[in-house]
């Protein structure tokens, strides 16, 4: 079974602000394909959060690219979710993966 970049559903919304007042945004990351995904990256221009955000779930690895859970595959149905908190919500799209 082959799988596309449709497969890789992305979802973002605002949340409860920050107790420091800053706007939260919870992320999924969904693969809503039949086989796993591997080595998933994101366009997220110059991600940065004010909380910690597990880097094994989610980190920026260089301008406008993130990596998601750590490069591993990603199981058919499985979701990574994660909030950050910044003064704005960031793009993510999907850059590159493999099946």
């Amino acid at each position: 079974m082959a799988c596309s970049k449709n497969d890789i559903v992305i979802s973002q919304g605002a949340v409860r602000s920050h107790p420091t007042g800053m706007p939260s945004y919870r992320v999924e990351i969904i693969n809503a394909g039949k086989v796993a995904i591997g080595k998933i990256h994101l366009r997220c221009g110059m991600f940065s959060s004010a909380n910690l955000i597990n880097p094994l779930l989610f980190k920026r690895v260089g301008p406008d690219m993130c990596l998601v859970n750590n490069g591993e595959p990603l199981a058919a149905g499985r979701i990574i979710a994660f909030t950050y908190t910044t003064t704005f919500m960031f793009p993510l799209s999907v850059f590159s993966f493999t099946c």
